[in-house]
């Protein structure tokens, strides 16, 4: 699904990524981890167009994508949640997933007065999609709720809830169990893991949670100082002593 190859960016002459190499399977769920400034993060703005890099390139399907802004990447279904959900506060769970879908009919001023009809048949074709989306998510007694109400593991499930309002290729989840309580967490990983069976969703996500990786993910990548370390089962970088050293502590996994 995503080819990444020999990417690098420098802030300031520190290089946050350095020419980092990696490949996501397609219908798979694959982890990153590392240490805070691994550069984990940084590498998920590159991907998702929010930083340009300063060398490397990025393959979606053997499509060239390197630095395309996130607007066009959103298009090719390259989505991204955030590890602070970034819900419209204001807006009903509902509405939140209504805005989702790009180039409505309704967008452009002229159509309100001569595509009326038009709009209205898309508008409900998007309602029904949003009401089957929160059925899926089990957000059923929360449809008409303000997202700015949610819990923090509720408005998670709301941000996944948003990337099936189109035709995702590829989701980027970072840190999307961090601040969750436990129950949540896993009706997170379940709803992920029903994705990834039912819809064939391909999942990049960084997390520390160990527990919650081995539940979820084909592979794991571990990061340090920019650049990649090892590759391989959740098994495999648990009992690896580098990714312990680098990662860890020499204390051990828990």
């Amino acid at each position: 699904m995503l080819s990444i190859k020999n990417i690098s960016v420098n802030f300031g002459g520190i290089k946050a990524v350095d020419e980092a190499s990696m490949s996501i399977e397609s219908g798979k769920i694959t982890g990153l981890i590392g240490p805070n400034g691994a550069g984990k993060t940084t590498l998920f703005n590159i991907i998702a167009g929010n930083i340009s890099p300063t060398m490397g390139s990025i393959h979606l399907l053997e499509q060239n994508i390197t630095g395309l802004p996130s607007y066009e990447l959103f298009e090719k279904g390259v989505l991204r949640t955030f590890q602070l959900a970034h819900e419209f506060s204001n807006m009903t769970v509902i509405e939140n997933l209504m805005v989702v879908p790009g180039s409505q009919v309704g967008e452009k001023l002229l159509n309100t007065w001569f595509k009326r009809d038009q709009i209205k048949k898309e508008e409900e074709e998007i309602k029904n999609k949003a009401l089957e989306v929160i059925n899926f998510l089990k957000l059923d007694h929360l449809t008409y709720e303000l997202a700015g109400n949610l819990s923090g593991g509720q408005k998670k499930l709301l941000e996944l809830g948003r990337t099936m309002m189109v035709d995702a290729k590829i989701v980027l989840l970072d840190e999307v169990g961090a601040g969750v309580n436990r129950t949540l967490l896993n009706d997170i990983a379940d709803t992920i893991i029903k994705l990834n069976k039912e819809k064939n969703y391909t999942f990049f996500m960084i997390e520390h949670d160990m527990s919650f990786l081995s539940k979820l993910c084909d592979k794991v990548i571990v990061m340090t100082e920019g650049s990649v370390l090892m590759e391989g089962s959740i098994d495999e970088v648990t009992k690896n002593e580098k990714v312990i050293e680098a990662y860890l502590g020499k204390g051990g996994i828990s």
